[in-house]
C-alpha cells in the first residue's frame, strides 16, 4: 500500500515544457569521417550509429558526436522527451499543444495554443522526418534513426550557411550554433563552443543499454567563430550590469519580491556562504518568475535556469538572502538555484543545455565565494535538513532522483575519483557513485507528485537515477529502511518517489558498517543500513575525508546551528535552537563530515548584523540529508 508522505507543492505552472521554447523559438590533417570516433574500447552499437549517419549525410563524425553530447551525453532516454519536448540522442524536438495544455495553470482550452507551438524550433524532428525519410515515430523511438536525423539536420543547416558540405570539422562552427536553436548569439555560441570544446577534449561514458560510447580527441580544430557566427545573424545579447553571472551565461536580472528574501551584505559582513542548493521549480520558468516577484509568496532564489536554451534569470544579489531552501539557517549560509522541470518526471530529462549553464554558474559562484566544489557543498533541495522535527518530514524533494548528479559533478570540476574494482571494507569511507544511465530504480509516481497533470493514476516507473535504495539486511527482499521521522514507528519505508528516507544518492559518502557478499552497510540515520554493491560498483574510495565518531554519551543532532539563547545580545530575540529528537548519533558510529566546523551563528537584516555562539557544528551527512552535530560530542 502506498504510503502518504508531503510532497513538495506545485508552484502556479503555466506549462513546464514549452513556456521557455517559445521565447526563443525561430531562435545555430584529421582522422577520416567514418573512424575519427571508433575506438577498441568502444561498444559498437551506438558507436556505429554515430559513423554511419556522419557518413551518409557528409557530416564529421567528430561533429555530430561533439553536439550528440552536448544534447544528451548520447542517451537514448527509451523514447521519452525533456523538459524541452526534446527526443533522443539528438534532441530533436517536437512539441505539442497536449503537451503544453496541462500543469497548474492549465493552458488547455486556450485559443492560442496552435500559436504557442507552432515555430519550427520546437519541431526539428519532424524537419528531420522531411530529411531523411523516416517516420516522426522512429525518431522518437529509434536511437538508431534519432542520429540519423541529427545528422540530416545538421547537413542542412551547413549547406544553407555555406552550400555544400565540409570534411573540416572546423567549417561547421556556423551550423553547430544553429542547431541550439537559440536566436541569442551568446546562448548558440556558447553551445557551439561547448561541443567543439569536447571534440578538442575527446569524451567517454557508458550509455543506456550497457554500451560504451568513445569520442577520441581532435585538438587542432580552429573555427573561425566571429564570421560562422555572423552568418546567422543572430540578435546580440543585452549584458545587465546589475547580473552576476559568467560570460558563458545568457544572464537578466528582475528582482524577486523584497518580501521574498532579507537585504544583507555576505560575505563581508561575516555571514559565510558555504552551500550552493539546486532546486526545481515544479512549474514553468516564467510562473516560478512571477511567484518570485510576487509578495507574500514566501519563496524566492538567486537564480532560475530555464530548460530550452539555458537562459537565467538572477533574481536576488548573491550578497543578500533568498527564501529558498526551507531553513533559515541553511539560506543564510547558501544560494539557491531553481531550474525549470519536474522532479517526478523521469520522462523529462533535464536537457545537456540547462547542465552545461548551472555548471559554469556554480563555478563561477564557487570561486567568489570560495565554496569547495564537492556533494557536501553542492546540495540538492532534497538534501537540506528540517530545522526541527515538526518538518523533517514535509521537507522538499527535488530536484529528486533524476537529476544526474554524477555528471554535473564531473562538469563543475569535482575532483575526479576512480572506482578502485574493490568491495569497500569496514571502516572505510565511500562517496555512492552509480553509474545513472545504468542505475535503473523503480519507484511509485502518483498524480500529487506530479503537478503537470501527465500522472493520472499511480503507477510504478523504472527510470535511470541517481540514487539506490538502502534496506534493514543484505538482500532484496529486505524491508527498505523506514527513515524515524518519515515513517515513525515503521517496520519499513516506501518505494514512492518523494520518499526520500530510503535512499542514498550519488555523491554522499558514509563510513561502512559492515559487508555481506555483494551488499555493503553503512551508518546511517542512526541506524545500520544496506544497499548492493557488487565488488564496489557502486561506490568510491571517499579521500581526505574527516570522519567524526559519537562520544560515549551519543551526539546531538540539529537541523541549524544557531547560538544559545543567553549568547545574543540585549534587545535581539534569540532563534530557538532545538536538537532534532527523532534522529540519534549512537555511540559506535562514524559519519562523514565537512571540515572544519561551522560556529554557531545567526543574522538580523534589520541593522545587518551577525551574532556568533560558543559552540561549533559539524554538517554531517547523516542520511539522504545532511545534518548539524556538536562538535563537542564527536571525536
Amino acid at each position: 500500500m502506498r504510503k502518504t508522505l508531503h510532497k513538495k507543492p506545485s508552484r502556479r505552472a503555466l506549462t513546464g515544457i514549452v513556456a521557455g521554447c517559445v521565447v526563443v523559438a525561430g531562435c545555430v590533417t584529421l582522422p577520416s569521417v567514418a573512424q575519427a570516433a571508433l575506438d577498441d574500447g568502444a561498444s559498437p552499437e551506438r558507436q556505429t550509429s554515430f559513423a554511419d549517419a556522419a557518413k551518409e549525410f557528409g557530416v564529421p563524425v567528430q561533429v555530430l558526436m561533439g553536439v550528440s553530447y552536448q544534447e544528451s551525453q548520447w542517451e537514448d532516454h527509451d523514447g521519452k522527451y525533456n523538459t524541452s519536448g526534446g527526443y533522443g540522442p539528438m534532441n530533436l524536438t517536437d512539441v505539442t499543444e497536449r503537451m503544453v495544455s496541462g500543469g497548474g495553470a492549465g493552458a488547455v482550452g486556450r485559443g492560442d495554443l496552435a500559436a504557442l507551438t507552432s515555430d519550427p524550433a520546437l519541431h526539428t524532428l519532424t524537419e528531420a522526418a522531411e530529411l531523411t525519410g523516416a517516420s516522426a515515430e522512429r525518431l522518437r523511438g529509434d536511437d538508431r534513426e534519432n542520429i540519423r536525423g541529427g545528422a540530416a539536420l545538421l547537413a542542412s543547416y551547413q549547406k544553407r550557411l555555406t552550400g555544400s558540405t565540409s570534411a573540416d570539422p572546423a567549417d561547421w562552427y556556423g551550423a553547430v550554433a544553429r542547431y541550439s536553436r537559440s536566436t541569442d548569439r551568446k546562448a548558440a555560441q556558447a553551445f557551439a563552443d561547448r561541443v567543439f570544446a569536447t571534440i578538442g577534449e575527446g569524451a567517454s561514458r557508458g550509455v543506456d543499454g550497457g554500451q560504451r560510447v568513445k569520442l577520441a580527441a581532435t585538438r587542432a580544430v580552429s573555427p573561425d567563430r566571429g564570421r560562422q557566427l555572423a552568418a546567422l545573424k543572430l540578435k546580440a545579447s543585452v549584458v545587465a550590469d546589475d547580473t552576476e553571472c559568467p560570460p558563458t551565461v545568457d544572464c537578466s536580472f528582475l528582482a524577486a519580491a523584497a518580501s521574498n528574501g532579507q537585504v544583507a551584505e555576505r560575505p563581508g559582513d561575516g555571514v559565510k556562504v558555504d552551500y550552493i542548493v539546486l532546486h526545481d521549480t515544479e512549474s514553468s520558468y516564467d510562473s516560478a518568475i512571477k511567484t518570485f516577484q510576487t509578495a507574500g509568496s514566501g519563496d524566492s532564489a538567486h537564480y532560475v535556469v530555464r530548460s530550452s536554451d539555458g537562459a537565467v534569470t538572477q533574481m536576488t544579489p548573491t550578497k543578500d538572502i533568498a527564501f529558498h531552501a526551507g531553513n533559515y539557517w541553511f539560506n543564510m549560509h547558501s544560494i539557491g538555484i531553481e531550474h525549470e522541470g519536474f522532479a517526478a518526471h523521469g520522462a523529462s530529462w533535464y536537457p545537456q543545455t540547462q547542465y552545461r549553464t548551472t555548471a559554469d554558474l556554480v563555478k563561477y559562484l564557487a570561486a567568489k565565494f570560495d565554496v569547495p566544489l564537492d556533494r557536501q557543498h553542492i546540495i540538492g533541495h532534497d538534501n537540506v535538513p528540517g530545522p526541527q522535527d515538526s518538518y523533517v518530514a514535509g521537507m522538499h524533494w527535488d530536484p529528486g532522483p533524476y537529476w544526474d548528479w554524477r555528471s554535473f559533478m564531473t562538469m563543475v570540476g569535482a575532483p575526479a575519483t576512480v572506482r578502485d574494482g574493490k568491495s569497500p571494507e569496514v571502516g572505510d569511507a565511500v562517496t555512492v557513485s552509480p553509474d545513472f544511465g545504468g542505475n535503473e530504480q523503480t519507484v511509485e509516481v502518483c498524480p500529487d507528485d506530479d503537478p503537470t497533470g501527465a500522472t493520472t493514476a499511480c503507477t510504478e516507473r523504472t527510470e535511470p537515477a541517481n540514487f539506490l535504495p538502502v534496506r534493514t539486511g543484505p538482500s532484496a527482499t529486505a524491508p527498505l529502511f523506514a527513515d524515524p521521522a518519515v515513517h515513525p514507528g515503521a517496520g519499513s519505508g516506501s518505494d514512492v518517489i518523494h520518499d526520500w528516507g530510503s535512499t542514498v544518492q550519488a555523491g554522499q559518502q558514509f563510513v561502512v558498517a559492515d559487508r555481506d557478499g555483494d551488499w555493503t552497510a553503512i551508518w546511517f540515520s542512526g541506524a545500520k543500513v544496506w544497499f548492493h554493491n557488487p565488488g564496489g560498483a557502486n561506490t568510491e574510495p571517499a579521500e581526505g575525508v574527516t570522519v567524526v565518531r559519537s562520544g560515549p554519551d551519543g551526539a546531538t543532532l540539529y537541523g541549524s546551528g544557531y547560538p544559545q539563547a543567553a549568547e545574543y545580545p540585549a534587545g535581539r530575540s534569540p532563534s530557538a535552537q532545538k536538537a532534532l529528537t527523532v534522529y540519534t548519533f549512537p555511540a559506535g558510529q562514524a559519519y562523514v563530515a565537512t571540515a572544519p566546523p561551522a560556529p554557531a551563528d545567526d543574522f538580523f537584516s534589520s541593522d545587518d548584523t551577525y551574532v556568533t555562539g560558543a559552540a561549533r557544528y559539524y554538517t554531517i551527512q547523516y542520511n539522504h540529508r545532511v545534518v548539524l552535530a556538536d562538535a563537542a560530542g564527536v571525536s
